[in-house]
């Protein structure tokens, strides 16, 4: 399997996201379905999505808000990914 994931976005918004609602928010790759994004973020970073949901912007880029499960804080994947 490809990489799909290829990088968190860390824009005012997405930082809000993670601190209020345990969610990440990444730009995937355009022909990524959920379950490919839910696979590499889980592979990639050793934590289990609750949740994906997608978006695609007006630049066209797929931007994925993955929501972990509980016991799984995106505070410290932030911090690990040195966005926060």
């Amino acid at each position: 399997m490809f990489m799909v994931v290829i990088h968190p976005v860390a824009t005012e918004k997405a930082i809000a996201l993670i601190e209020k609602e345990n969610k990440m928010v990444f730009i995937v790759e355009k022909d990524a379905t959920k379950k490919e994004i839910a696979e590499d973020v889980e592979k990639s970073y050793n934590v289990k999505v609750e949740k994906v949901n997608v978006t695609i912007t007006p630049q066209g880029r797929k931007k994925a808000y993955v929501k972990l499960q509980k016991g799984y804080s995106a505070d410290e994947l932030a911090a690990r990914l040195k966005i926060i």
